[in-house]
């Protein structure tokens, strides 16, 4: 398994999309973005039951004590009262089986009372967690918001999905959302935020790949700011 380290604490992606963070007992995740396809005339509804059931299965497997969910869980103000009731109440389980922290995102503001506790951004031990990157930010920052993608071409072959990005500094979380869309990794959004250069750490057929640097000039995915 793939090991990162931020401010001394060992984090480990997964290929899921959801952060372990194994010292602290915990799981984090970003941009759930839960009823986005309640939200658009034409998009299947389902997202929200297969976004669910995609967390619960980590949950499952790595029985955290605690759950940290950073910003746009859910897709806009209206989102909690579209929830049908099994996806009300499979959410309802995995938040009262867990110390549960929704960071309010700018789809979500103020995310409705599910249970858990809601906070604007919170530091654990050594980390911060918000949903929005900070250009001020200390080191150990933890957020997502940005949907971070790419992809990568070798041999004839490419390989692309969402992807962690981060340096020494700071990580950025990719949207675990089933509809969730997608930032490419060199817009200035992202790329400004690390201005000595950056990891990719791919999600792409079930597993995770870390790019090599010199493959960072042969990102191929186009900007798309649907976040």
């Amino acid at each position: 398994m793939i090991e990162l380290t931020l401010r001394g604490e060992t984090l480990l992606p997964d290929p899921s999309g959801a952060l372990l963070w194994p010292e602290a007992e915990a799981v984090v995740v970003a941009d759930l973005h839960l009823e986005k396809g309640s939200s658009y005339p034409g998009l299947p509804p389902y997202d929200t039951a297969a976004t669910l059931a995609r967390l619960g299965d980590v949950l499952r497997e790595r029985r955290p004590k605690r759950v940290i969910c950073l910003g746009d869980s859910f897709h806009d103000g209206g989102a909690a009262t579209r929830l049908d009731r099994e996806d009300r109440d499979a959410l309802a389980a995995l938040v009262a089986a867990h110390d549960w922290l929704w960071v309010a995102g700018n789809h979500d503001p103020a995310p409705p009372s599910l249970g858990g506790r809601v906070v604007g951004e919170i530091a654990v031990g050594p980390l911060s967690f918000r949903h929005e990157a900070a250009v001020w930010a200390e080191d150990g920052e933890i957020s997502g918001h940005y949907h971070p993608k790419a992809a990568w071409r070798s041999r004839g072959r490419s390989v692309h999905g969402r992807c962690f990005v981060g340096d020494a500094r700071r990580l950025i979380l990719p949207a675990f959302g089933a509809y969730a869309g997608g930032l490419d990794v060199r817009d200035p959004a992202i790329a400004g935020l690390f201005p000595d250069g950056f990891d990719i750490h791919l999600l792409a057929r079930g597993r995770i790949t870390r790019l090599p640097r010199e493959a960072r000039s042969t990102v191929l995915m186009p900007s798309k700011r649907s976040i």
